[in-house]
């Protein structure tokens, strides 16, 4: 271990997480129960009858945003990405979207999924394929743009993507989030090595980044490896099967977990945080944090492990569809419908599994007390 890489000049583009000291880093020294981290909530757009249910998009959001308010939790919505089915929308199903999200809530901040149009025309690299989308989002004021990973984005070698990643920064006005992700979600994907992350990480139009992983901790090395620089860039968790852990690391969150779950995870994030912490609402008069919250994080977390659960292609692509049942069951949306050109769906029993996933959280919900669930 006395060989490990310690100073990011010492990174080269091939060089693994495993060579670094940020590889092992564990989470129990990076807590934190001081900061409060931002839930960013991947936006269900719910359908009825075959079209975009709009009233239950507006009373969904409205839901998690009384929550966010009730614990002091900063929260901003991420529309268009895959929990609002931007694989399946149209260019002007996309617009529609954010017009609609802006008339109902004007100043509320938002984060706009972004991926590539046209990429399979060929098996080329081109930025250009990311302006239609990032010139649709960035005509509001009050937002970011997620810059999503693309197939030929992410099979280039690390300093060509590294390259392309700061074509793609030139066209954005607006904050910017990189997004990677793991193999377990696509075959062709891979996520970044430590020389590409600290090269985004330093670039000032990405403020941020998310991860989506399920097998690999590479959300705690980009947190270790952020912290120990001093580095001007948010890490985002997209784990949505270990929600918990970005909680404790007083870091944020950029989950589809967050649409069902939004009343306990904002729970456990006040609760998470010392008594004397300013706006802290769920005191215990002890001065120390509410050690209840890990039965919350129990809790939501059974649940989402149910909602987020892998089919027979180890695939859980299909959590849109469990989401629109857990609203429906909640009475939030009128229909469990997912986007008619969506592919992935569960099951007939779906909204029987989705009463029985919820039967603890509802239950710890009540024990202490925390509303909208």
């Amino acid at each position: 271990m006395t060989d490990l890489i310690t100073d990011p000049k010492d990174l080269r583009p091939n060089t693994p997480w495993s060579a670094t000291k940020w590889a092992y880093v564990g989470e129990e020294e990076l807590v934190d129960h001081t900061t409060r981290a931002r839930l960013c909530v991947a936006t269900l757009l719910p359908f009825a009858d075959k079209k975009p249910d709009w009233d239950g998009f507006v009373r969904s959001i409205a839901w998690m945003k009384r929550s966010a308010d009730h614990y002091g939790v900063e929260m901003d919505f991420v529309l268009n990405a895959d929990t609002g089915y931007i694989f399946d929308m149209d260019d002007q199903q996309y617009a529609e979207v954010l017009q609609r999200f802006r008339e109902s809530f004007p100043d509320q901040r938002f984060i706009a999924g972004i991926t590539a149009r046209g990429a399979e025309a060929d098996d080329r690299f081109k930025a250009e394929r990311y302006w239609p989308l990032l010139d649709i989002a960035q005509q509001y004021e009050n937002c970011e743009v997620m810059i999503m990973t693309s197939k030929w984005l992410n099979t280039l070698e690390a300093e060509a993507r590294r390259d392309a990643y700061f074509e793609i920064a030139e066209h954005c006005i607006r904050p910017a989030i990189a997004h990677a992700l793991e193999p377990a979600f696509v075959p062709w994907a891979t996520p970044y090595e430590p020389w590409l992350f600290h090269q985004i990480a330093l670039h000032p139009k990405y403020v941020g980044g998310k991860v989506s992983t399920l097998d690999e901790p590479h959300f705690l090395y980009w947190a270790a490896m952020c912290k120990d620089l001093n580095l001007p860039f948010a890490p985002h968790s997209g784990d949505d099967y270990g929600i918990a852990s970005a909680i404790k690391m007083g870091l944020p969150l950029l989950i589809g977990a967050g649409v069902s779950a939004a009343p306990l995870i904002c729970a456990a994030k006040d609760m998470w945080l010392l008594d004397d912490v300013p706006g802290k609402r769920f005191k215990t008069g002890t001065g120390r944090f509410d050690t209840r919250v890990y039965k919350v994080f129990e809790a939501f977390q059974s649940m989402e492990d149910q909602v987020f659960r892998l089919d027979e292609r180890m695939s859980a692509s299909a959590y849109k569809h469990s989401t629109a049942h857990v609203l429906h069951e909640l009475g939030i949306l009128a229909h469990p419908e997912a986007h008619p050109s969506c592919k992935d769906l569960r099951g007939n029993d779906e909204a029987a599994r989705m009463k029985d996933a919820l039967r603890r959280p509802r239950r710890i919900a009540k024990r202490l007390g925390i509303p909208e669930f």
